[in-house]
């Protein structure tokens, strides 16, 4: 037969074949073969459930098909197997040429399917066998495995044909929504807002949740729904379905295959999604091993049998957690929430225990749960909670993961160790020129930034988001104002979803005044409501007075407010914006009233009048030298 194989064959294959580049074929749902006009099939047995999925078709005569299945066929037999007295009729007569055989055969043959991992079974009608035998019937009731009748006039290839058919229909599908969904998260990545942003995009395309985790494990941005459980069959007990049991305590992570623990991976892109025909993945929702493979009755031993699916997956074992306060308290039930925060502390970089896995896996109460560690090494981690495993979600999650790893990295490099050097010796009192060489220039551009209107006070994540846009690691935070020193051969441009003050570059000796600028330049672009501002560094008549001069004739024209800062810092405002009352509000963040107030007690103090041209432009000279 042409299923016989060799006795050299080997009955069992390895999965060692490279990584496809693009996501595994999806399975085709029995119900869409079903649906076929042409083909004419018919659920005459078994479970008729709408999540059955088949990966493939495969015609068999052999009496025992085990040792030729790699679990997700859907197994095709005209019954040349059968023995003379092993069937009756689908009503029960026994057949007319046959004779009865020994009972149970049917049984046995389904069982060692339904062991192999086999999806369904098609029956075909004619040349062998009329109809489909009763105790076959019985047998696939009985063990939950759909049995198709097929008519006489479809053929085991085109059932096998409608089948690959289905798949590539499926695959083309598939390939567009992974496409899709790579081009809004690109689109995503350049919001103003970039990680929320991506996050969102990344929950609504795996129809979850979707959290990134900072390095001291606490979640920093979540966007999308967490699944709810999956609902139990039609017909079934509701009140049967089991909660989520307690997990394991976090010092008590075993690794994967022992039902006690989250599976790991050393290497991104190694998981096995469920539902595509890589063998049975264990699941550890519970703290025990299930798997999606049914047990194998008594009978000889078996290798077990994994379509290639990429290079042989290494685990690790899951780093011992933070020790629980009383281990003699019984644990929690698990929810999701609390696993995926686990399973992020499992791949986060711990320099003490060696390298960590690139991605963990688990499942609670039916829902699918991933944590990838960013490729940034700072330790974020990117969790996703989904309802299913489809075979692109991996590759989704994969494109965002790439993503946030470049929006929150610090961008460092091989600088790290001169930055670092370079904060030691100011702390240990060196002068700012003195370290300026180990910044890597020798002018810089100090950037003040702010959320644009009325956004929210930047979190780490924009702050570092924004310093890799602007190409400089760094970076201080103080209120909701962003101090940038950039290097000085980079022209900062405008970035969306921020306010932008820069300044003239300036060697270190100058960077206090070029701070001033940036400030003051930002200033302005709030109150202008531009995107950026730059601080002029042409010439101009200030150069034309002597530096001495110039801040003499300032410090005696100011003189009579000097001692108030409030009244300076606002004449500055006031004059840099024409004499505007609400923008000069909106840059002091005051009311427009308090600014008059300031402006007239300027005019009484200095006994000027500030509507004189002249006088304005005398004061703007000695504001700009003071």
């Amino acid at each position: 037969m042409p299923d016989s194989p060799s006795p050299s064959a080997p009955t069992a294959s390895v999965s060692a074949v490279s990584a496809p580049a693009v996501p595994p074929t999806p399975p085709v749902p029995l119900s869409a073969l079903l649906a076929r006009e042409d083909l004419g099939l018919r659920l005459i047995a078994g479970p008729a459930e709408p999540d059955t999925v088949i990966h493939w078709a495969h015609t068999s005569e052999m009496a025992d098909p085990y040792p030729y299945l790699l679990g997700g066929e859907l197994l095709l037999t005209a019954g040349v197997h059968v023995p003379d007295a092993a069937e009756g009729s689908a009503d029960g007569t026994p057949g007319a040429d046959r004779a009865d055989g020994p009972p149970g055969y049917f049984d046995g043959y389904v069982a060692r399917i339904v062991a192999a991992g086999g999806a369904a079974l098609g029956f075909g009608l004619a040349p062998v066998h009329d109809t489909v035998p009763a105790s076959l019937v019985a047998a696939c009731d009985a063990q939950g495995l759909p049995l198709l009748e097929v008519p006489p006039r479809t053929t085991f290839s085109g059932v096998a044909r409608a089948v690959w058919q289905l798949m590539a229909q499926a695959r083309l599908a598939e390939l567009r929504r992974v496409t899709e969904a790579q081009q809004s998260l690109a689109a995503a990545a350049a919001r103003p807002d970039p990680v929320p942003a991506v996050l969102r995009q990344l929950a609504r395309r795996v129809n979850g949740w979707a959290a990134l985790y900072g390095p001291e494990g606490t979640e920093l941005a979540h966007a999308g729904r967490l699944p709810a459980p999956p609902e139990p069959p039609r017909g079934a007990d509701r009140s049967a379905t089991p909660a989520p049991a307690p997990r394991p305590a976090p010092d008590t992570l075993a690794a994967p295959g022992t039902g006690t623990g989250p599976e790991t991976s050393t290497a991104p892109g190694t998981s096995t999604a469920p539902g595509t025909g890589t063998g049975p993945e264990t699941s550890t929702a519970a703290g025990t091993a299930e798997t999606s493979a049914r047990r194998a009755p008594a009978g000889p031993p078996r290798t077990e049998h994994r379509a290639p699916a990429g290079p042989p997956q290494t685990t690790a074992q899951a780093p011992a957690g933070p020790p629980r306060t009383d281990p003699h308290t019984p644990a929690a039930p698990a929810t999701p929430e609390a696993v995926l925060a686990e399973l992020a502390w499992v791949v986060r970089p711990r320099e003490a225990q060696g390298p960590a896995p690139a991605s963990a896996t688990d499942t609670v109460g039916g829902v699918q749960l991933t944590a990838y560690a960013l490729g940034s090494g700072q330790g974020f981690v990117l969790g996703v909670a989904a309802p299913r495993r489809d075979p692109g979600d991996h590759t989704i999650a994969s494109v965002a993961s790439v993503l946030l790893s470049l929006l929150t990295g610090e961008h460092r490099s091989a600088a790290g160790a001169a930055h670092a050097a370079a904060l030691v010796r100011l702390l240990l009192g060196a002068a700012p020129e003195a370290v300026a060489p180990l910044l890597g220039g020798e002018r810089w551009t100090v950037v003040h930034a702010r959320p644009a209107g009325d956004g929210p006070a930047p979190d780490a994540v924009s702050v570092s988001a924004l310093a890799a846009a602007l190409g400089s690691a760094l970076v201080d935070v103080e209120g909701d104002v962003v101090r940038v020193l950039v290097p000085g051969d980079r022209v900062p441009a405008a970035q969306p979803g921020w306010t932008l003050g820069v300044s003239a570059p300036a060697s270190p000796h100058e960077w206090t005044a070029a701070d001033t600028q940036a400030a003051r330049a930002l200033a302005r672009a709030r109150a202008t409501r531009a995107a950026l501002v730059r601080h002029g560094d042409r010439s101009a008549l200030t150069d034309l007075v002597p530096p001495a001069d110039a801040e003499a004739h300032a410090q005696a024209l100011l003189a009579p407010v000097a001692g108030t800062p409030a009244l300076t810092e606002t004449l500055r405002t006031w004059l840099s914006l024409h004499g505007s009352w609400d923008r000069t509000a909106v840059a002091l963040s005051v009311h427009r009233n308090t600014v008059r107030q300031r402006i007239s007690r300027c005019a009484a103090l200095l006994d000027t009048d500030l509507d004189d041209p002249d006088v304005r432009m005398e004061l703007w000279f000695a504001l700009r030298e003071n």
